[in-house]
């Protein structure tokens, strides 16, 4: 199983991009953050991407997410939905059997911190109502926090500055302390240069002055089945690069088991169901018909 976590700045200038990448690597799950788009809005090549389930959470312009399944990894059409302390379109899940997967962009929070830190801590709090329900994880998504001072380069590093600063960090280490892998710093212990994100001056990505934003974390069993997990700093047009984890292991290994609930417990908020308007299915959570594939 291959799995692909993408901030891609604006899905529709990098839709080429998007669709070279799914038909290079043909992963399972794509993950995508900071679409700038509203569900009408995403190309129609990407809408409609073939033998994929696909499904939109943005607005025009600003923030957004999205998450692409592979039919033949999932053939059961699955339900997407957004847990409480989901703001700005910035999470989608979907439980696929004992598996929970989400698709996450935490806010930079340069212009309000706290709504940043609220969103951390409800992303915790989440996290460790998930665990101890029984089911196996996998975040995906730009976190918008370097975990360690290593996680910036050494002309950037700026202990105030937000993205480095300790009460962030923190909360990103209750996610790992809850039971969850980092898999690229797994993967990479000694790599003191391993960034996913560059400012766009100064030829900052070629010089590989950048910060390491973008993460893929996952909890067992599927941490054990982790075979690597990647960068790609010299794909693609957008400030970040693509990061693919691969396992050992397939989707169809967690569709028996753990448990599979009904999304109605999440507070009664509009599932905000959106993607291609071609079929027509009632909102999870309420009685307008929203556009979905």
């Amino acid at each position: 199983m291959k799995v692909t976590t993408w901030n891609v700045n604006g899905v529709r200038a990098r839709e080429e991009q998007v669709l070279e990448w799914i038909q290079r690597e043909q992963p399972e799950l794509v993950c995508l953050q900071e679409i700038k788009a509203s569900p009408s809005d995403i190309p129609e090549r990407l809408c409609a991407l073939e033998n994929y389930w696909c499904f939109w959470h943005g607005n025009k312009g600003y923030s957004g997410v999205g998450i692409n399944l592979r039919k033949d990894a999932w053939p059961q059409e699955p339900r997407f939905f957004h847990p409480a302390f989901d703001a700005e379109n910035r999470i989608v899940a979907v439980r696929l059997g004992s598996l929970l997967v989400a698709s996450i962009y935490v806010p930079n929070g340069n212009k309000d911190f706290p709504a940043k830190m609220r969103f951390l801590e409800g992303m915790v709090d989440f996290v460790r109502g998930e665990l101890a329900a029984g089911s196996a994880l996998l975040l995906c998504g730009d976190l918008n926090v370097a975990l360690e001072e290593r996680d910036v380069h050494p002309l950037l590093r700026k202990p105030e500055q937000i993205g480095q600063r300790p009460e962030e960090r923190e909360l990103i280490r209750a996610l790992l302390g809850s039971g969850l892998d980092d898999l690229l710093r797994r993967f990479h212990p000694d790599d003191e240069r391993l960034f996913t994100w560059w400012a766009p001056w100064r030829n900052f990505r070629q010089r590989n002055y950048g910060w390491r934003l973008d993460y893929v974390l996952s909890s067992a069993p599927l941490s054990a089945a982790a075979k690597s997990c990647v960068s790609f700093r010299e794909f693609g047009t957008s400030d970040h690069g693509p990061v693919q984890a691969e396992f050992d292991v397939s989707l169809a290994a967690f569709a028996g088991g753990g448990i599979v609930r009904e999304e109605l417990q999440y507070e009664g908020r509009p599932a905000q169901v959106a993607v291609a308007p071609r079929q027509y299915s009632l909102d999870l959570l309420g009685d307008v018909k929203t556009p979905t594939s």
